[in-house]
């Protein structure tokens, strides 16, 4: 039998124009060896539906949205808020877009599932239970 190295293809991921905008200087501004996802992030930007942060449809997580989700390798359920490192905290409720799983959540909708490296080898299969908070769902336009 030969081993399936193949990863899933990946659900369709849509970003706002201000989140792809400040997500591209953020990229742009780290040195390549500081942030270990950067190919990958920038890779799904790259493949990513962009739209208007008024056409983002409600259950897609997008920057500074609590989203609800669970990793299969641990069974853990989380609700934490997708936000920029000047944004991460000590509070165990913030998930920086920098961090593996941050990275795999963006663009997804409420019933995704995606695989994603982790640092060190291994993929993460993270899926999205619920958008519990969303700026753009919720007239927050400017966050």
């Amino acid at each position: 039998m030969k081993a399936r190295m193949e990863m899933k293809v990946r659900p369709e991921i849509i970003i706002s124009t201000v989140d792809s905008e400040r997500l591209e200087k953020l990229l742009d501004s780290l040195p390549n060896n500081e942030f270990i996802g950067k190919v990958e992030l920038e890779s799904e930007l790259a493949r990513a539906k962009i739209v208007k942060p008024k056409d983002v449809p409600p259950t897609v997580v997008t920057m500074n949205s609590t989203v609800r989700f669970k990793v299969a390798s641990s069974n853990d359920e989380f609700e934490l808020r997708l936000v920029y490192p000047k944004d991460s905290d000590l509070s165990g409720k913030t998930l920086s877009i920098l961090a593996p799983i941050g990275s795999a959540l963006l663009g997804l909708s409420q019933g995704d599932e995606i695989e994603w490296p982790k640092p060190g080898g291994g993929v993460l299969r993270v899926q999205i239970h619920e958008v519990a908070y969303q700026p753009e769902r919720s007239g927050d336009f400017h966050l």
